[in-house]
């Protein structure tokens, strides 16, 4: 099953934009997002995309302070790409009195990890990743099942304006190392493939 787009008024400020997804009812179990101003539905993550999610997800808690959180369906907001995005996995301090409860401003993220998934790995390596790093969020890590050259991860740092540079790659069955604050190795052979 692939994304659905729900168009909107071009003149529409961020804040409509943002009310109508907090307000507006969407299927039960789906993925909504705004991508670059546009409201996107995509179905929830397939089996093996939630095991490697998950597999991440259990080697961060062994590194992460106690204060920060691994969160799975939290939405991010990225108001200067238009941007309400809810990465697979978003490690960021816990924080109390955030102005609302439905997301946290990007710029809390540590981390975000994407795994792509066939239907719209475009948005995991292009458009995402260009929110992410305007909002200055320090590391970027992208599981791409689906890659051009093969299943592969890729870890990006060092933000500068809306791109970031690659700091290292790893085939399927490769270690990936996640620098300092979580100076982790992921083995990534332990990753369904598809």
């Amino acid at each position: 099953m692939s994304a659905l787009t729900v168009s909107q008024d071009p003149e529409q400020s961020w804040d409509d934009l943002v009310r109508f997804w907090e307000e507006m009812e969407w299927p039960e179990g789906s993925k909504v997002e705004i991508i670059e101003g546009i409201i996107t539905v995509s179905p929830a993550p397939a089996y093996r995309h939630n095991l490697i999610a998950e597999g991440i997800q259990r080697r961060l808690y062994s590194v992460i302070p106690e204060d920060w959180g691994i969160f799975q369906t939290l939405a991010i907001a990225v108001p200067s790409r238009l941007g309400m995005l809810i990465p697979d996995l978003v490690v960021a301090p816990r924080r109390e009195g955030l102005e609302t409860d439905t997301h946290i401003p990007a710029a809390l993220a540590e981390l975000v990890v994407e795994v792509t998934s066939k239907s719209n790995a475009r948005h995991d390596r292009i458009s995402k990743p260009a929110a992410y790093a305007a909002a200055g969020i320090p590391l970027y890590l992208l599981v791409d099942r689906w890659g051009p050259d093969g299943p592969a991860a890729t870890l990006y740092g060092e933000p500068k304006g809306d791109v970031y540079r690659p700091l290292s790659t790893a085939k399927f069955g490769e270690t990936i190392k996640l620098p300092a604050p979580f100076d982790l190795a992921i083995d990534t052979s332990e990753f369904p493939e598809s």
